[in-house]
């Protein structure tokens, strides 16, 4: 993975979101609501898993990680999304009861992207989507645990959403261009992400966040943010600058290898609470009602609010 140079992106990134500054607004102020709607369903709060694959039976525990965090999902009354995987996997992950979207890999192998798109449906999945930004690898195309991917076209995505009445979830969107073209192939929702640096000195998602927000106006279409999401402050910057809710990632899995269910849960809640007092502190009491006015930049060329 060295040719990615992951450091880039992430360091970039995580210096942008701390040059962010929130400012108080007391008066009046009420304890905040941190539910949401989201495709037809409420949720406790704007916070959502990653689409994590392949993770292990962590300790020897009964579950794999990906069904100890689905589990937890479940208990927060969140969204849960999962990444790569066999139909019989993703099977495990829908008995656990959390509402999740599958997010299925943009395999070179076209009846593979179907198979699995349809297994996900019929299984009960609340959602579905593709990842667009695992395709590019050293050689040229990307291969993953012996998978080539490909790069998708318009038409290729559109047919996907065709294929489904559920939510098709776009995720890997880092420029308006891709944006737009996402809400007009019909998908429902985007993740605005650099899959935790794939691109060498990608743009921070929040960076880029205000003007994809501006340019999906009035279009139906739901902005989900990831990459760097350690915190409730991060998901409150995050809603601030546009996006409907944020999915935390790397920053779940010491909870979850250490203490799975209770441990993952434990790190949900906090990162809801600590939005909710945020929140409370800012004077919004639903998170529809955040707007980016409260925000200071401290760095010389501000993002656009």
């Amino acid at each position: 993975m060295d040719y990615m140079r992951l450091s880039d992106a992430n360091v970039i990134n995580e210096k942008y979101m701390d040059s962010i500054l929130i400012e108080e607004r007391l008066i009046d102020s009420v304890v905040a609501d941190t539910s949401i709607r989201f495709f037809g369903e409420t949720f406790d709060m704007p916070v959502m898993t990653p689409a994590f694959s392949h993770l292990p039976n962590y300790g020897g525990r009964e579950y794999s990680g990906l069904e100890e965090y689905s589990f937890a999902a479940k208990e927060c009354n969140i969204l849960n999304f999962c990444g790569m995987m066999e139909n019989d996997q993703f099977e495990k992950l829908i008995k656990t009861g959390a509402k999740t979207v599958r997010i299925v890999k943009p395999y070179a192998d076209h009846e593979k992207v179907i198979d699995q798109m349809r297994c996900a449906e019929s299984a009960g999945a609340f959602g579905i989507g593709m990842d667009i930004d695992h395709i590019f690898g050293p050689e040229g195309r990307d291969v993953v645990v012996g998978e080539e991917m490909a790069p998708q076209t318009f038409d290729m995505l559109r047919s996907y959403v065709e294929l489904t009445k559920l939510p098709f979830v776009v995720k890997g969107v880092l420029s308006v261009s891709d944006a737009v073209k996402c809400a007009d192939l019909g998908a429902k929702a985007i993740i605005v992400s650099h899959h935790h640096g794939r691109l060498p000195y990608a743009v921070p998602p929040m960076m880029i966040l205000p003007t994809i927000r501006k340019a999906l106006s009035g279009r139906d279409v739901r902005i989900i943010v990831d990459c760097g999401i350690v915190t409730g402050a991060d998901v409150f910057k995050a809603i601030a600058l546009g996006a409907d809710a944020a999915a935390v990632g790397r920053s779940m899995l010491s909870s979850l290898e250490k203490d799975g269910i209770p441990g993952t849960v434990s790190f949900l809640k906090n990162v809801g609470k600590e939005l909710r007092y945020i929140m409370s502190f800012t004077g919004f009491s639903g998170v529809s009602k955040i707007d980016p006015s409260v925000l200071h930049f401290t760095s010389s060329d501000p993002c656009p609010r």
